[in-house]
């Protein structure tokens, strides 16, 4: 009989990742979500978080926990079908199928989960998936579970996807699945094309609205933004980056979520989110439904810095949202320059393959609404810094 010494395989493959410079360790962080954070005594700015709006922080998210903490308790002590049900998930489901403008709406414990939710309900081992190559993790690991046949499409090449679509024409069910902010490049799906392909190859359309929610579209996302909201048979998003809490929703037709509420062994099987955070999610969708000046001054921000980074000769990919990516190509140019921002007192996070396609590691920067003038100076400043430090080769 064989044995495998498991031992020597996972200290080879630690091994590994630390010559690639891949290795992954959690930051020594204290309050990860604010606008500045400590980083082993120093004090950064955070241009990390994805709490884009700032609502993190915001008095009546606190309020909000609080009260359900004080009225309510800690945790649901079940699933949404046992007895982990409270009204305040139902009022959270109603506001949220208005706010997306749709029939119904299911929250969930996760982005992550909402995913999982979607494509192991609709896809099975007659579906192909067509996915675009940057999708979300999320995603492709949903498709995988669904056993689907996963067909993926050069990143935003529509007429890649098209020629899948004919290659594909017979098979028996067929789902466009995509990103509508992509997370790492910060730009953004073609979706006006792919409804059009969908509804010509008679496929389901899927968005993961995760980092759109809040932002664009009055918050509502760029489907709302397009106008294409009704085209779209699957909305999901997140209440855990822009709106400040925890948790993940699909917003659709009452058939759609339906299936979901039948058939989603993620949320059939799984523990529902605590009321405080039912609480938080309640409060900071009114906060967005109200007004988008936040997310104005958030976008304003974003295209200043843009222009900003190219004059200083910095490729910021196709990015036109809050997300920008400084692209820098090798890992150690990445994670140089990460720190010789720290130790300007910005915090940006080097990005490193798999995370992002071999060949493309870079800062990634998360602006968020709640940054001042002067904390936008500093960041000008700090990247010319940059710039002038690589220029003479004291940075890889």
């Amino acid at each position: 009989m064989s044995t495998f010494d498991w031992n020597a395989h996972m200290a080879a493959r630690l091994a590994e990742a630390r010559a690639r410079s891949q290795w992954r360790a959690i930051p020594p962080v204290d309050r990860g979500a604010d606008r500045t954070l400590l980083w082993q005594g120093r004090r950064l700015l955070n241009l990390a978080s994805n709490n884009y709006l700032g609502l993190a922080g915001r008095g009546e998210l606190r309020a909000a926990a609080e009260r359900a903490a004080q009225e309510l308790g800690t945790t649901s002590g079940a699933s949404r079908l046992v007895t982990g049900n409270f009204a305040a998930c139902d009022e959270l489901e109603r506001l949220t199928a208005e706010f997306k403008g749709q029939g119904a709406a299911l929250v969930l414990g996760s982005g992550y989960v909402a995913n999982l939710c979607v494509m192991t309900v609709f896809a099975d081992r007659h579906t192909v998936v067509f996915s675009d190559r940057l999708n979300h993790a999320s995603i492709v690991d949903g498709v995988a579970l669904a056993r689907a046949a996963h067909v993926r499409y050069r990143h935003g090449d529509m007429d890649h996807l098209a020629g899948l679509l004919e290659r594909h024409a017979d098979a028996p069910r067929k789902i466009i699945v995509t990103d509508t902010v992509f997370s790492m490049d910060g730009d953004v799906a073609d979706l006006a094309h792919i409804v059009e392909l969908a509804q010509e190859h008679g496929a389901l359309t899927v968005v993961d609205e995760a980092h759109a929610t809040g932002v664009l579209g009055e918050g509502r996302g760029l489907a709302h933004e397009l106008g294409l909201a009704d085209a779209v048979d699957v909305h999901m998003g997140t209440f855990s980056k822009a709106l400040g809490s925890h948790g993940g929703y699909v917003a659709g037709r009452e058939d759609v979520v339906a299936m979901l509420r039948n058939f989603a062994r993620p949320f059939i099987f799984s523990t529902a989110l605590p009321p405080t955070v039912v609480a938080a999610s309640l409060a900071a969708l009114r906060l967005v439904a109200a007004g988008g000046a936040k997310a104005r001054k958030l976008l304003d921000y974003a295209a200043d810095l843009r222009h900003h980074l190219a004059a200083l000769d910095f490729a910021t990919g196709r990015s036109v949202t809050q997300i920008i990516p400084v692209i820098l190509g090798g890992n150690e140019a990445a994670l140089a320059a990460r720190d010789f921002l720290m130790e300007r007192g910005v915090l940006v996070p080097a990005i490193r393959p798999p995370s992002v396609p071999a060949g493309t590691a870079r800062l990634r920067v998360s602006l968020r609404a709640d940054l001042t003038e002067a904390d936008m100076e500093r960041v000008h400043t700090a990247f010319e810094e940059l710039a002038v430090a690589r220029s003479r080769g004291a940075l890889p």
